[in-house]
């Protein structure tokens, strides 16, 4: 059995590289365990690890705010974006993370270009910062709905291709410019097939204690799947790059899939400079006196 921190590096799509999601048969599409069977305890394992090196690469970044993190979790309706951030992130400073689920826009940010309501959530240095969805709703659902850029558009609906391939430049840029600031951004499409997808929504309507999470718009996006599987085709596609990359998780298994977002979150921090930031002169004689005086009562 291939456990998670030997799979991450193997879930990124490369610059140029076709995501594979909706230009290949359904069952040759990955969204089961890539690594063959094994025991779940291993996997478990690897996440408990990974929950704990997060905490240590926390507290550094947040003592050397000089560098930020961006975690971008896009996925179709129950993919398991809000257990993956409960489970990976619970072992975080809650001062120095931020979790952030964008819904409907309000008529103010409606009335600006569609990253700017995304670029007031951005993490300060030393942060860390999850989109549970995120600005490639732009590109995704206001496709699949073309009538929702009506506000925003002067296009005609539906927007010729020009337009999307506008946004996925504007995007590219946005994240370079982050990328440039210190920011590292870690992109991640939780890879659910429609199979499961249905078990789950099935799931949430026969117990009374998930009822809360099913709405009938998720049956009405549901039938729009192979529509959104092409979205996230081409999006992904055009939008991985070298400072930006796209990692396609299997989402079918959640013990799994939290393992492997997990082990990605930590590799991207760990790629950063993070040090603890060494007292200068002043701030040592400081220190020293207050040592003096805390010793002597």
């Amino acid at each position: 059995m291939r456990l998670p921190r030997e799979l991450i590096r193997e879930l990124r799509v490369s610059p140029g590289q076709a995501a594979g999601l909706a230009s290949r048969p359904t069952d040759q599409i990955t969204t089961g365990w890539p690594g063959g069977g094994g025991a779940r305890h291993l996997v478990e394992q690897d996440l408990a690890e990974f929950v704990q090196e997060l905490e240590r690469a926390q507290e550094l970044l947040y003592a050397g705010a000089a560098s930020s993190v961006l975690v971008v979790l896009q996925a179709q309706d129950a993919a398991g974006k809000d257990g993956t951030i409960k489970h990976v992130m619970s072992g975080l400073n809650p001062q120095g993370c931020r979790v952030y689920a964008f819904k409907q826009p309000s008529r103010e940010e409606l009335a600006h270009d569609f990253l700017w309501r995304y670029q007031q959530r951005l993490p300060a240095r030393g942060e860390i910062v999850i989109f549970n969805r995120s600005y490639y709703e732009e590109v995704l659902v206001v496709r699949v709905h073309p009538e929702l850029l009506a506000p925003v558009s002067t296009e005609v609906a539906p927007p010729p291709e020009r337009f999307w391939r506008r946004r996925f430049q504007d995007i590219n840029a946005f994240e370079r410019h982050l990328h440039r600031q210190g920011t590292r951004v870690v992109k991640v499409f939780l890879h659910v097939s429609q199979e499961e997808q249905r078990r789950r929504l099935l799931e949430r309507l026969d117990d009374p204690r998930k009822w809360w999470k099913f709405s009938p718009g998720d049956l009405a996006e549901r039938r729009l799947w192979d529509s959104y599987q092409r979205c996230y085709e081409e999006a992904i596609t055009a939008t991985s790059t070298s400072w930006a990359p796209w990692h396609v998780v299997p989402a079918d298994h959640k013990y799994q899939l939290r393992a492997l977002v997990g082990g990605l979150v930590v590799e991207a921090i760990s790629q950063l400079d993070m040090r603890l930031p060494p007292p200068d002169g002043p701030a040592r004689e400081e220190m020293a006196r207050a040592r003096r005086e805390l010793l002597g009562g």
